[in-house]
């Protein structure tokens, strides 16, 4: 059953990974920017990473390096230990999922991204799913789940059937993504749509004009876009896109 993605997510921007800025002490998915992209009455779009403990901690990347004082694989350490690693550029440590759903407590839309955990886009998946749904049990708030892993979101169809879900989707060139050339060009056309039971998209801004977002914008998919980075690149996406994760300026809120 698709579930049409609540109106308020296409009214309200939605700050990418919250609303985030190292040089006044609030890093990517941190309680800091979520706590900042509440207060000016953004919507939040956050990322959930595994654990070794199969628990959903609030975090982008595969690895720890480039965020956290730490090194290697998120999902070599336990969600214990991944509480105690301080984000760079901050004062704080990585959250879990339930902690940001507390902290959000239904005041904004929440769109949450379901990092990749197979590698390869592929079937080898799971235990991060059943801990966000597990999360999100009893959550009253406007929220919905995303991936570009089509069967993370096909889980998560199972999981909660009750909720909106989409796919994060791009034009996939092989040169900017580690991955083999026919699961790009598979995943280029966004086959997955219909079996996955979507109701959106959040697509590459700078790929919008693709055919294939045409066509699923008529058939009645809801158009978000990532990652838009200036008041110029917005005015370009809203002329497809419905509406915009961004960063690195505050875009417009409704009137």
């Amino acid at each position: 059953m698709k579930v049409p993605l609540p109106e308020v997510f296409l009214t309200i921007p939605l700050a990418h990974r919250a609303l985030h800025d190292v040089t006044d002490g609030r890093p990517e998915n941190s309680r800091a920017a979520i706590r900042a992209a509440i207060d000016a009455g953004y919507g939040i779009e956050i990322d959930v990473q595994q654990s070794a403990d199969a628990q959903a901690m609030v975090f982008h990347d595969d690895t720890l390096d480039r965020l956290a004082d730490g090194s290697g694989p998120v999902r070599a350490q336990t969600a214990g230990q991944l509480s105690r690693l301080r984000l760079r550029g901050g004062d704080e440590a990585i959250p879990d999922l339930p902690e940001v759903l507390d902290l959000v407590a239904g005041r904004v839309p929440l769109l949450i991204e379901i990092k990749d955990q197979d590698g390869a886009m592929g079937p080898d998946i799971g235990p991060l799913e059943e801990a966000v749904a597990a999360a999100l049990k009893g959550y009253t708030g406007p929220v919905a789940v995303m991936s570009f892993n089509p069967h993370s979101v096909r889980r998560m169809a199972a999981l909660c059937p009750d909720l909106p879900r989409g796919l994060v989707t791009d034009g996939y060139d092989p040169a900017h993504w580690e991955l083999p050339v026919a699961i790009c060009e598979r995943l280029r056309g966004i086959p997955d749509y219909d079996a996955a039971e979507c109701s959106f998209i959040s697509h590459n801004m700078h790929d919008l004009t693709r055919q294939r977002v045409t066509e699923l914008k008529a058939s009645g998919a809801s158009i978000l876009c990532w990652t838009v980075k200036s008041p110029q690149d917005e005015a370009l996406a809203r002329e497809v896109a419905q509406n915009i994760t961004f960063e690195q300026y505050r875009a417009a809120l409704p009137a």
